[in-house]
């Protein structure tokens, strides 16, 4: 069986993952399980190289070679793009695909929290949305842009690490550049998209210091910029940011963070009822004068409490949003009970 005959499988099965690794069978993920393709042979050593470097282009193959490891994105004609992971791990090489949908998501379709929508008609804001590497972060601030690109006449530029969602201009210009194919770091990207016009920035990964300097100059020069962060926890990601920094920067920091962060969003997956599919839970932090306020004195361990207090300011906490779910019957009282006790040890 070939590599894309075994992605036409995944795509049937619905699966979020494809594993493909040196001495065991082709696998895939179908929620959060493991199944091997049971009728095919276990994948030698050499096997797996050749494998990996045969769905790569020639610059991925010298980068992958000297880093061991790399993040790139392929098309299966008529069918799905896949964000692929390929690193070098023991005695052999391995590949993990993730399927992309071709069609960008509706935001109503996401079930997320109305006010998220909001996001897109704002200006000179800094919007952070969380999660674990598996939270549809990437799917959320697709369906925010597509929203931005049916309605509003806007120039929006983005920087992706691979490209996963691929759009088309509506009302909007949307401009997609892919690390190291279309520009060589995201400080540098960042630096020039600052003179190219845009309206809207959308950076796929917050990684460094200097992507948040740039980051947050750029929110306070009348650009809306999205962005995403690996962290759990709104009050813990306005922390985080905040810990980044050297000491003599952080009063500044806590001050631009203060006037530029709009809203930032924690999201997690959780098992439908059926578990045939995944709902998120989302919690919403808006940045209102006392939270604010909280930033600019340090007093960030108050952000839970804000949250839970000024829900009616549009803020959502976890809880609430898992209880939610749970009321409208997307999740079990099983997954409703484990994913409360979760969030309990959190705190």
């Amino acid at each position: 069986m070939q590599i894309q005959d075994i992605l036409k499988v995944a795509l049937e099965k619905n699966a979020s993952d494809i594993i493909i690794t040196g001495w065991t069978k082709p696998s895939l993920k179908v929620n959060w399980d493991i199944y091997f393709f049971d009728d095919l042979e276990i994948i030698s050593k050499e096997e797996s190289k050749q494998i990996v470097l045969s769905i790569m282009n020639e610059s991925q193959k010298i980068k992958f070679l000297h880093d061991l490891e790399l993040d790139f994105s392929i098309e299966l004609k008529w069918y799905s793009r896949f964000r692929v992971n390929a690193f070098v791990q023991k005695d052999w090489y391995s590949l993990v695909f993730r399927p992309i949908k071709t069609e960008i998501p509706e935001f109503d379709s996401l079930k997320l929290p109305e006010v998220i929508k909001k996001f897109t008609t704002k200006k000179n804001w800094l919007v952070l949305i969380t999660g674990s590497v598996w939270s549809w972060k990437t799917t959320t601030l697709a369906s925010l842009i597509w929203e931005i690109n049916n309605n509003q006449s806007k120039h929006i530029i983005t920087v992706e690490d691979p490209i996963e969602f691929v759009y088309k201009n509506k009302k909007s210009i949307i401009e997609q550049r892919e690390v190291w194919t279309h520009t060589l770091t995201y400080d540098n990207w960042l630096k020039y998209a600052l003179r190219q016009a845009p309206d809207v920035i959308l950076i796929w990964e917050m990684r460094d210091l200097e992507t948040f300097r740039l980051a947050l100059r750029a929110a306070e020069t009348w650009n809306l910029v999205f962005a995403t962060l690996h962290t759990s926890g709104a009050a813990r990601t306005v922390s985080r940011i905040i810990d980044m920094f050297p000491w003599d920067e952080k009063d500044k920091i806590r001050q631009q963070l203060s006037e530029s962060l709009l809203w930032v969003v924690w999201q997690q997956l959780l098992k439908t009822s059926d578990w045939k599919w995944r709902v998120v839970a989302s919690e919403v932090l808006v940045n209102s004068s006392s939270v604010a306020n909280m930033i600019r004195k340090d007093q960030t361990h108050q952000i839970p409490n804000a949250i839970e207090t000024w829900k009616e300011n549009w803020m959502i906490t976890m809880k609430s949003s898992i209880e939610n779910l749970f009321w409208k019957w997307l999740i079990d009282e099983e997954s409703y009970n484990y994913n409360l006790s979760l969030l309990d040890k959190f705190n």
